[in-house]
This record gives C-alpha cells, sequence and structure tokens, in this order.
C-alpha cells in the first residue's frame, strides 16, 4: 500500500448495536494542503437475517470457544459480503479496507472491548489489504476505546459544531477551538428496536407505534435518575449496560409496549437535549434515529433547536465514512484516536493492518 499521497480509495465497514445489518462505503477521501474531503462512489447496507441478528444478540453469553467459532464464522460472512459488494458495483481500484467488525464486549473499567469480524482471514477471503480493530489499543491506553467517530467529525465535517449520531447508542461530538470532546449519550435503537420487536415488528417506522402510546411519568422519572447521565466524559456504553441497567428498569412497570416506546423516545429527547449547548449550534445529525420521524420531532420541540438533515448517504453511511477514514489516517500513522475524546493517556494511532 502507498502510505504517503493525496487520495485513497477505501472501502469503509460498519456493523452496529442495533443490528440494522453491515453498511459497506466506497469512498475516495481527498487530502489538500491541511484539508480532508471525500466523495461517496457506492453505498449497501447488508442486512442480517433473523438467524444472524439472533446469533449477534446472543454473542456477549457465549463461552471461549463457541466465541472464537462465531468470531471466524462471522469474518467469513463479512468476507463474502463485502467481496458481493466489490462485484456488484464492479470496483476496480482500492487501496484497502478498513472495517470496524461487531462490537461483542465493550467494558473499558476492566480494559476489556471485542470486536468479532477483525480475523487475518477478512484479508485473505477478500484478497486485499485489510485495517480493522481500532478499538483495543485504546483500551489499553486507559481510554473508554469509543467513540471513535469524532477525528472524522473533526476532519470531514468541520462545518458543523455539533455531530449527533443516534444508531444502537446516542453519542455526540462537541468542538471547541480547534479541539473536540464526545461521549455516549444514552440508549437508543437498541431499546426502541428491542421492544418494537415484541410488536412483530423490526423497528418503529417514522415513530408510529411510540406516537400512538401515552408517557409514564414514573417510568420517565427512573430512567432519567440513571446515575450514567450524571457521569462526566470520557464515557461510553455497551450492550451489556443496557441488560443490566435498562431493560431491568423499564421492565419492571407493567405497561404496553407502545407506552414504553412513547416514554423512551421522551426519555432520548431529554438526554439529548441536555446534551446540546444551546449557543445556537450547527448540529449534524445521523443515524437510523435520524429516520424516526417523531423521535426527531421531540428533540426539535424540547431542545429548541431548529436543525436540517442531511442526504440519505451522510444520514446512513457517516460510521462507515469515517471507519474508512481511519484506516486512511493509520496508514499514514497519523493519530486517529484523539485523549480528549476517550481519555486515553495520549492521542495515538490505532488499527491492525493485515495484508
Amino acid at each position: 500500500m502507498v502510505k504517503s499521497k493525496n487520495s485513497y480509495k477505501v472501502i469503509g465497514v460498519m456493523s452496529g448495536t442495533s443490528l440494522d445489518g453491515i453498511d459497506i462505503c466506497f469512498v475516495t477521501y481527498f487530502f489538500n494542503s491541511c484539508d480532508w474531503d471525500f466523495t461517496i462512489h457506492y453505498s449497501q447496507t447488508v442486512k442480517y437475517d433473523q438467524g444472524w441478528i439472533n446469533k449477534l444478540k446472543k454473542a456477549h453469553k457465549l463461552n471461549k470457544g463457541d466465541l472464537s467459532k462465531l468470531d471466524f464464522d462471522y469474518t467469513i460472512y463479512l468476507a463474502k459480503s463485502i467481496s458481493d459488494f466489490i462485484d456488484k458495483n464492479q470496483i476496480q481500484e482500492i487501496d484497502f479496507i478498513s472495517s470496524h467488525g461487531h462490537t461483542v464486549f465493550h467494558d473499558p473499567e476492566e480494559k476489556i472491548t471485542y470486536q468479532i469480524g477483525n480475523r487475518s482471514e477478512l484479508s485473505k477471503n477478500i484478497g486485499l489489504p485489510v485495517i480493522c480493530d481500532f478499538r483495543i489499543q485504546d483500551v489499553q491506553l486507559g481510554g473508554q476505546g469509543a467513540p471513535l467517530v469524532p477525528i472524522g467529525d473533526l476532519l470531514l465535517f468541520k462545518d458543523y459544531s455539533h455531530c449527533l449520531n443516534l444508531g444502537g447508542f446516542s453519542n455526540i461530538s462537541v468542538k471547541y477551538e480547534n479541539k473536540i470532546i464526545a461521549y455516549d449519550i444514552c440508549p437508543v435503537n437498541i431499546v426502541l428496536n428491542n421492544y418494537s420487536r415484541l410488536m412483530g415488528f423490526s423497528y418503529d417506522l417514522n415513530g408510529r407505534i411510540s406516537k400512538s402510546g401515552q408517557i409514564n411519568n414514573d417510568l420517565l422519572q427512573s430512567l432519567n435518575s440513571i446515575t450514567y447521565y450524571n457521569m462526566q466524559y470520557p464515557k461510553s456504553l455497551s450492550i451489556e449496560w443496557v441488560e443490566n441497567k435498562i431493560f431491568p428498569i423499564i421492565n419492571s412497570f407493567n405497561i404496553q409496549v407502545k407506552d414504553i416506546l412513547r416514554t423512551f423516545v421522551e426519555h432520548i429527547a431529554i438526554q439529548i437535549n441536555n446534551n446540546l449547548h444551546k449557543s445556537k449550534p450547527k448540529l449534524l445529525i445521523t443515524g437510523g434515529g435520524a429516520k424516526n420521524d417523531f423521535l426527531m420531532s421531540r428533540i426539535k420541540r424540547i431542545s429548541g433547536i431548529d436543525f436540517e438533515l442531511v442526504s440519505e448517504n451522510i444520514i446512513d453511511y457517516k460510521e462507515a465514512i469515517i471507519f474508512g477514514f481511519l484506516g486512511v489516517l493509520k496508514i499514514r500513522n497519523e493519530n486517529n484516536c484523539l485523549k480528549s475524546v476517550t481519555g486515553a493517556s495520549h492521542d495515538h494511532c490505532s488499527g491492525v493492518i493485515f495484508e
């Protein structure tokens, strides 16, 4: 791979905790004197079938041997998905693949973070160099290992003061004086999708179910009182945290699913409002939650902030775009993890290269 040049053709790959699927995006990144820019050529989300959804939902409960087998199987599945994407779009020139993998464990306090799909077989089966496994080094350096997208928010989306992503979790990047802080705010689709499935839907389309429900004020107060929300950054959330903290609170209330969803939408909007600086931020909102019309209306109503949505490609593929960019910075030996975001001992260049 040519490490120092002015443009890179990269396939960025992301799988999030909401289990929507594998986001794959072919992007050219350009460097002009001191600024980065990018062009999206092709993008696709490979939806998980029910079999994969079930496997990934239970992955954090597997024993070591079964988890190793899942890791191998997922790597092969990921390689085939990426190869099919390349063939479908007849892509001829690719510098490398840059992939996040799929998070199974994330407990930075115990110095644990583990993403499946970050094996050498990914490179071997695709036949191209791969850069992956971006989180573990940061955790070893005392950081949260998350969020990692703020370096992209800082360099690729420089026109925005706040970048809010609504995926399995909501996370925010806030820029000030050419610096950036970022952290997870609260769960979003990992909770909304879970309860939507109880009604036979994979997700709450446009927030129609939640809009039909009523807010349970006692549940809302219990959710808003969770200790995490008063903690200072750096901080990050995980599936295990949701299962240990959020679900038990919700399930202790014997209320209808539509009321659970309505209450949780309000909870999300309140927590996001609590983390928006009110000096007329220029706000970019991306992720699957940005397509939930009711959720977006509640955020706008509670925050009083007027914002406009960007192109669907950016909404859907921003994280894949940025993980592709993390690979570019890695190959250039430039910092792609920021201590101001993760709390690591120093800025550093993270990722593993398979050629």
